[in-house]
């Protein structure tokens, strides 16, 4: 018998002993989180944010909740950044969290041109190795064999080899949570530390498809996107049929980042065997939530781990039409929420973000269980005279497209423009498969007026036209590349507006020309 996987194993469900008894309490979420916005407000009194803005009288009020909501603005990356974040970046302790930060989160998200710098403290490396750990003790419910536990995690990220700017480290999340690994996850950790430093994606990419054969993957985990490319070409490489000629006891797929409906077509080819699917919610503010279970499409948010969550309503009354917050908008507490409803997320972290508008946009899937599911962002959908197409309307038709056109569509992106005097969209698809453009447009046009009505009714005027262009899958990878984008957990923009869309038609002209010229 393998005695580690059975220790591990053991320690899974011990751990796993506890969440079961509080499901069957029936710990109240409102009750869950008001201790958590105590907890922070309590650490955080005594810094330049906690006594700006009066923690320790947050702390005396009968209903904390409400009178931090009256007294603390809502803030979003620019605001807070300009008002606390730069001075925590430039050396300063006790900003908006306890301590100097030592780490800082580089992220553009799929749209901005620059970095946004976000601070990952101590505490917040604890929180996410928390939920990590949560998550896999989900893992048990499907009662794996012992030598399960045993197997390799393969890990695809940013590079834990991080910039040093004098006063602290920043680099993708991803590698900062690799950087901190518990030292017992270090026998399980794969590609390795080596590999895992390497900063150019195609030599890190080359090293994984070599060493792959060596290693006994059990769980891996990553953007769908760069996972199927690496898997695609690790089986080209050693010239098998599956992934499962490498790793016979891969069982479990951890995805985030993005919608996996699209990719499913394309990695049921990559296997041989079950594998399960299980997605994750880890931004660089936060571990937010994962799917607690393989039965459940919903991810349940962590309500006790250093996050007290806000739900904004997402619509016209709380938000413009770029996805820009109107003055005083509503917010709610998880006890507020309604299912089938869109709302933005707003977060107070042991991060020392306080009210933060993190730009994704999530819906309620079950109110008991605190299940949600990303339907877009704030900025991310497309709505130029009102037909409120989200992301998950998108992700959606696009799916059903290749369910019925049996095809694979490996990215996508859309933008809305200016035609005949009003208005229309123009998808592009990256896909392999032969697909005919004026078929695609039938099909995703029909599938949207199904999905969403307010789509449905701005067909009959206002979007005059639907335009399709297939291009090929490599179209999209080189862009990301050209962007500086490449790998880890980088992920194409759904939605192009303005200058983007500008630039996305001037690199497919330029690359249009090349493919003439040769």
């Amino acid at each position: 018998m393998p005695i580690l996987g059975s220790i591990i194993k053991t320690a899974y469900e011990l751990r796993k002993i506890p969440i079961d008894q509080k499901k069957r309490k029936q710990t109240d979420p409102y009750e869950t989180q008001q201790k958590v916005l105590k907890k922070l407000i309590r650490k955080a009194q005594f810094t330049a944010f906690g006594e700006h803005y009066d923690y320790a009288d947050l702390l005396k009020q009968k209903n904390t909740v409400k009178a931090f909501q009256e007294r603390v603005p809502i803030y979003d990356y620019n605001s807070m950044f300009r008002k606390w974040w730069f001075r925590a970046l430039n050396g300063e302790a006790f900003v908006s969290w306890p301590g100097i930060v030592k780490y800082f989160a580089l992220t553009s998200g799929t749209s901005e041109a620059s970095s946004k710098q976000i601070p990952v403290t101590g505490d917040m490396i604890k929180a996410i190795r928390r939920a990590s750990i949560r998550q896999l003790v989900s893992t048990v419910t499907q009662d794996f064999p012992i030598e399960f536990y045993e197997k390799g995690i393969l890990m695809i990220g940013g590079s834990t080899h991080l910039q040093y700017n004098g006063t602290y480290y920043e680099g993708d999340l991803s590698g900062i949570s690799a950087g901190n690994l518990p030292f017992w996850f270090q026998h399980f950790y794969k590609p390795g530390v080596r590999i895992s430093k390497e900063r150019d994606w195609s030599t890190k990419l080359d090293e994984i498809i070599k060493k792959a054969k060596g290693w006994d993957i059990g769980v891996i985990v990553g953007v769908p996107a760069w996972i199927q490319i690496i898997l695609e070409k690790i089986i080209e490489y050693h010239n098998v049929k599956t992934i499962h000629d490498i790793w016979p006891n891969l069982r479990v797929y951890v995805h985030s980042g993005v919608s996996f409906g699209p990719y499913a077509k394309s990695f049921e080819k990559l296997f041989d065997k079950k594998v399960y699917f299980q997605e994750s919610y880890l931004a660089s503010e936060g571990y937010i939530a994962y799917q607690n279970g393989f039965d459940v499409t919903g991810m349940q948010l962590i309500l006790d781990n250093c996050i007290f969550f806000e739900f904004i309503p997402f619509n016209t009354e709380n938000f413009d039409d770029e996805g820009n917050l109107r003055s005083k908008p509503l917010s709610l507490t998880i006890n507020e929420v309604e299912e089938n409803v869109e709302y933005a997320l707003l977060m107070s972290t042991c991060s020392g973000a306080w009210r933060y508008l993190i730009g994704d946009v999530v819906k309620f899937k079950s109110k008991t269980n605190s299940e949600i599911t990303i339907t877009g962002r704030t900025k991310h959908f497309l709505s130029i005279c009102g037909e409120h197409l989200s992301i998950d309307n998108m992700s959606r038709a696009v799916e059903m497209l290749e369910n019925e056109m049996n095809v694979e569509i490996r990215e996508f992106t859309v933008a809305g423009i200016e035609y005949d005097s009003l208005f229309a969209h123009q998808w592009y698809l990256g896909c392999d498969d032969s697909l005919d453009p004026q078929v695609a447009k039938s099909k995703l046009d029909g599938y949207l007026k199904v999905l969403n009505d307010d789509y449905r009714v701005e067909r009959i005027e206002a979007i005059r036209e639907v335009f399709v262009e297939v291009l090929p899958t490599k179209v999209f990878s080189d862009w990301m590349k050209k962007k500086g984008k490449e790998g880890g957990a980088n992920k194409f923009p759904r939605v192009l507006k303005k200058q983007l869309h500008t630039e996305w038609q001037e690199y497919l002209r330029m690359y249009s020309q090349v493919i003439n010229l040769s």
